[in-house]
């Protein structure tokens, strides 16, 4: 037996019944030789966090823009998180974690420059909206490899494209991402945020906090926890009803103190205008787009190919670049 001969037989032994088994997988777009050290599961998670569009969420906000400090998420270390957290929950409900730990690693690749904000920019400039999750899928089906894609399992596809939004995921596994997501972004932000001194600790909803704890570590376990105690030995992925309500009431509090942004509103407006001029300049000008972009906008129309390069950019670049196509160069000398 070859050593993922090996890895599929302990899946069959170990796993639930629930699970999603790599062997079982409904495969890739383009077939490929098995691998001897790996399963379909496992090559996906290393495909993409070899890629390229991994190595920009490092360069992508999460929610605080520009932050004066080293300790603020980036889009790279939320990924980071929830992958761990989803982890967690697979292992203990002996789900497959290889599935679960590629569909977090690419959950987010999508993801445009300036978090949120540039996602709303783009969604109102673009015919038919711009999500996301949808454009995860896209990165990973089309976009990367110059042009290929990764070729991942349709597990991995299903689960990127449906971590968020009211499709559920097709696997338990993606369920845990889904969850996952939740559970590290709202945690995670609230930590940011009293560190940005947007939020002070005695700010948080008092009924949530004496649920599931006071500090971040608390509040995280008490989550995973609840979906362990519930979903054991079962055919859903879910947390306890009076966790859940917990979990949703944080998360309306922060929509309405930190993630409606009138504490940055000044900021998120210039990152828009920066996402705005961006789209325009290239509609008007898309010979000047790379040339893997430029060809998209040959085969499915200018305004996908402009899309996708927008949207792929880290904040750096997009700045970058709108510098050097709008702001007129100050010249040694002068004045």
């Amino acid at each position: 037996m070859t050593i993922r001969e090996r890895i599929e037989e302990q899946e069959r032994l170990t796993l639930s019944e629930h699970a999603m088994l790599s062997y079982r997988t409904r495969g890739r777009e383009r077939s490929v030789s098995p691998d001897d050290m790996r399963t379909d599961f496992q090559r996906d998670r290393d495909r993409i966090l070899h890629c390229k569009s991994f190595r920009r969420l490092k360069g992508k906000t999460q929610v605080f823009l520009s932050p004066q400090g080293d300790h603020y998420r980036t889009r790279l270390t939320h990924t980071l998180e929830v992958t761990q957290v989803a982890r967690t929950i697979a292992r203990a409900l002996r789900l497959n974690e290889d599935l679960a730990e590629a569909i977090a690693l690419g959950h987010d690749l999508g993801h445009t420059p300036f978090g949120h904000a540039g996602e709303d920019a783009l969604a109102q400039l673009m015919e038919g909206g711009f999500e996301h999750r949808e454009q995860s899928r896209r990165v990973v089906e089309v976009l990367e490899n110059g042009g290929r894609g990764l070729n991942l399992t349709w597990e991995v596809r299903d689960g990127i494209e449906h971590h968020s939004g009211k499709v559920r995921p097709a696997t338990l596994e993606g369920c845990c991402v889904h969850l996952a997501d939740r559970i590290a972004y709202i945690n995670h932000d609230i930590d940011d945020a009293i560190r940005a001194r947007v939020l002070r600790l005695e700010d948080l909803p008092k009924h949530p906090i004496r649920v599931l704890g006071q500090t971040h570590g608390e509040r995280v376990g008490a989550m995973i926890s609840s979906v362990v105690r519930h979903s054991a030995d079962s055919d859903d992925v879910a947390m306890e009803p009076d966790v859940w309500e917990a979990l949703l009431e944080l998360r309306s509090f922060m929509f309405e103190r930190v993630y409606s942004r009138d504490w940055a509103a000044n900021e998120c407006q210039k990152t828009k205008h920066i996402v705005t001029e961006l789209v325009g300049y290239y509609m008007d000008h898309p010979s000047q787009m790379p040339n893997e972009y430029l060809e998209i906008a040959y085969r499915e129309g200018t305004q996908r190919g402009v899309c996708d390069y927008v949207a792929c950019m880290t904040d750096a670049y997009a700045v970058k670049t709108y510098q050097k196509l709008f702001i007129p160069p100050f010249f040694d000398g002068i004045g």
